[in-house]
């Protein structure tokens, strides 16, 4: 049994017993506004009824239902809504119909009132605490439903102590009520037709989500993104471009950006990703440099630049040679992964490197990163794009 459920049966517990103690004090008091609260109660555990049946309902899947039942909820929230406008009704009418001069025993009306009070208020906020903290529509609506009949109560409570000492001012307190009943009612009422009618996810949500999937090296781009609810759960579908052509590395990608959203995200219950591998029109190399920027240097996170070569695809002749700073040279500790992260943010796809990386670091930057390291005994940048059948720019060769 879920928190959800547990609620939902303290809340049915609840409601009976206040039922019955108002009823009881009604018919020693005589006091119609009483026992019409108390009818009211028995509402409140029939709509604690639909809550707990809702719950149930809408954590089932099945074969008809694969994306589950979640809507359920939302379903019982629209249902709950239209009992708050009810209350707001019931509210003003046991006002407007409460002409009775003198009460029997109206101590007793007014201490059943006080627990009631006390325990609604107490149960309403424990219960909207559990509802946000799953994120249950449910709840959350029951709740504010709940904290309305303390507000009922108070009305009664204010009918029957006013009555006893002659001065009626339970009118004008009752119009003030029902105006912020009707407000509460309407905002459940329109964020359950919102998730019914499948409204896209708020825009907090889906900007978290794309700053997640950007954060991926490789991914090039977000072309569409669109989320929705239903009942306390997410469903969101995006497509992206992906700097690959391995269908695995694609596919891990994909479980990758999954497992982040999942984690950083509540309540994903599924997240479609659509992912697109573009087809670069260029391929930029990377070579660290001595000093003197002649040779390549052995050390790669010690270089103090590095030589950036880009070939349009399928070209063999270099189109741009630049050299370039590198940024982090004097730092003294993780530089070679600071390094990799600088490379693969300047969409860099081949590395080239005079020995293997002795830290695993860098290594796994680029492999996360789709970068191919290429490890050569050639010590000019022109012998090493020779030997790859490649050529640097006569005027800027080196």
């Amino acid at each position: 049994m879920d928190k959800s459920e547990k609620v939902a049966i303290l809340s049915m517990i609840m409601n009976f017993s206040i039922f019955g103690m108002k009823y009881l004090a009604a018919d020693v008091s005589d006091s119609i506004a009483l026992k019409a609260e108390a009818f009211h109660s028995f509402a409140d555990f029939i709509a604690a009824i639909t809550v707990l049946a809702g719950v149930k309902i809408a954590n089932r899947k099945t074969k008809a239902f694969p994306y589950g039942l979640y809507k359920v909820e939302n379903v019982m929230s629209i249902l709950i809504s239209l009992v708050i406008f009810y209350s707001g009704y019931e509210i003003v009418m046991e006002i407007i119909s409460n002409n009775q001069e003198e009460l029997q025993n109206s101590f007793i009306a007014i201490v059943s009132l006080l627990i009631s009070i006390i325990l609604t208020f107490a149960f309403s906020k424990y219960e909207m605490k559990i509802g946000k903290e799953i994120n249950s529509p449910i709840l959350i609506a029951d709740a504010a439903h709940i904290r309305m009949d303390v507000l009922s109560n108070v009305i009664v409570l204010a009918a029957i102590i006013s009555s006893m000492l002659g001065y009626p001012l339970d009118k004008a307190a009752a119009i003030v009520i029902v105006c912020f009943i009707i407000k509460i009612g309407f905002q459940i009422l329109r964020d359950g037709l919102k998730v019914l009618l499948d409204a896209s996810l708020d825009y907090e949500t889906l900007s978290k989500v794309e700053k997640i999937i950007i954060t991926m090296p490789q991914v090039i781009g977000v072309k569409s993104l669109t989320g929705r609810n239903s009942g306390k759960f997410k469903f969101i579908e995006t497509s992206i471009l992906i700097k690959t052509h391995n269908l695995d590395k694609a596919h891990y990608i994909a479980d990758r950006i999954e497992t982040l959203v999942k984690e950083q995200v509540e309540n994903i219950d599924r997240i479609l990703i659509h992912y697109e591998p573009i087809r670069k029109e260029q391929v930029i190399y990377a070579l660290p440099l001595t000093d003197d920027q002649t040779m390549l240097n052995e050390h790669f996170g010690e270089a103090l630049s590095f030589l950036f070569v880009t070939f349009a695809a399928g070209c063999n002749v270099a189109k741009k040679v630049e050299i370039v700073e590198n940024p982090f040279v004097t730092i003294e500790k993780g530089k070679g992964i600071l390094v990799a992260e600088f490379l693969a943010q300047k969409a860099v796809d081949f590395i080239v490197v005079k020995n293997g990386f002795h830290s695993k670091g860098p290594e796994y930057v680029f492999a996360n990163s789709n970068i191919e390291v290429i490890v050569t005994d050639k010590e000019s940048p022109a012998h090493i794009f020779e030997e790859r059948k490649l050529q640097l720019k006569q005027e800027e060769s080196l």
